[in-house]
């Protein structure tokens, strides 16, 4: 045994290497043991320290978690990556899983797929259904049958076209224009006129297109002819309702007599209007043909002074008639 060293106590713990085995002159083996003297002490290299003491552990209270829903999805890994469902049945049959209710859409209301919402949910697209093509859903005999219909009517009315209006002729005008000459106008007046308070454009083209529809069947009837108003009401009342029943009645046909029925009762502001454009149209023509044919058509401007109802027709026709003296003094 080898004495511990005056700066180590027995508490510590030493490394010592011992050297290795030596050959002697004559090339025998000599052991470690005999390289030391006796007494000498065996070199440390590196001493360690001792162990720390074991310490108590340290028991610490529970951090309250806040509440959480059940899921059955795991926690994402740390460095990403794909995320494993949990296979069904894993949860204890105490535990209920709260399930999103359906939501159902209002009728023609469809969920925009991949658009979500603010509660991540698709958000609602409504849509307008398409109109249904009556042609396809009905039976080929109906459709047959509209179209046998519509173009009928549209036969009879071609007389429109063909037939002149009777107040040229009475005053000798070659080529005069034709009712739907006429109409086509009005319609066009109906349209540039512009923005008039509480009046439906629309409406009042429709009265246009539709005002003088039954003389296809009873002619251009004017106050030359003799004929009471009452009675040439009548006559295009009865005409108006033949050409309905040919174009088959319906919607469409009702239409037409709702908008012939409110221009000659005069009972609207858009009636009011088209009655203006019918007059101012009238004397319009009147000093178109004035000037064509070198005639002078008093008569026409005559019989429509002051009888505008509206300013947009009191207008337009002070217009007309400033031409016409402009033109007539001219030539004076």
């Amino acid at each position: 045994m080898h004495p511990w060293p005056s700066d180590r106590t027995p508490s510590s713990r030493a490394v010592v290497i011992l050297p290795t085995p030596s050959r002697g002159k004559g090339g025998e083996m000599r052991p470690a043991a005999a390289a030391y003297s006796s007494g000498d002490p065996i070199p440390l290299i590196r001493s360690l320290p001792p162990p720390p003491p074991p310490q108590a552990p340290i028991h610490s209270a529970p951090r309250a978690l806040p509440p959480m829903g059940v899921t059955t999805r795991l926690p994402a890994p740390p460095g990403g990556g794909l995320q494993r469902r949990a296979p069904r049945g894993i949860l204890p049959a105490s535990l209920p899983v709260e399930r999103p209710a359906r939501r159902r859409l209002a009728p023609g209301v469809r969920a925009a797929s991949g658009i979500p919402g603010p509660g991540g949910s698709p958000v609602p697209r409504r849509t307008t259904p398409a109109p249904a093509d009556a042609a396809a859903a009905a039976p080929p005999s109906a459709a047959a049958s509209s179209a046998s219909s519509a173009i009928d009517f549209l036969t009879l009315c071609h007389r429109l076209k063909t037939t002149k209006r009777k107040g040229w002729i009475n005053h000798s005008i070659k080529g005069p224009e034709s009712i739907a000459d006429h109409m086509y106008r009005m319609a066009l007046m109906a349209l540039i006129a512009g923005d008039l308070p509480a009046v439906d454009r629309e409406r009042c083209i429709k009265i246009a297109i539709v005002h003088d529809i039954a003389e296809a069947i009873v002619g251009d009837i004017t106050p030359s002819d003799g004929i009471p108003k009452a009675e040439k009401s009548r006559r295009e009342q009865k005409a108006l309702n033949e050409m309905c029943e040919v174009l088959g009645g319906g919607p469409i046909a009702d239409e037409i007599k709702e908008l012939w029925e409110e221009y000659e009762n005069n009972s609207s502001i858009e009636a009011n209007l088209v009655k203006d454009f019918d007059k101012v149209e009238m004397i319009l023509q009147a000093l178109e043909y004035e000037k064509e044919h070198g005639k002078v058509l008093d008569e026409f401007f005559l019989s429509t002074a002051g009888k505008f109802q509206t300013e947009i027709g009191k207008s337009w026709a002070a217009e007309v008639n400033a031409r016409r003296e402009q033109r007539c003094g001219k030539q004076k």
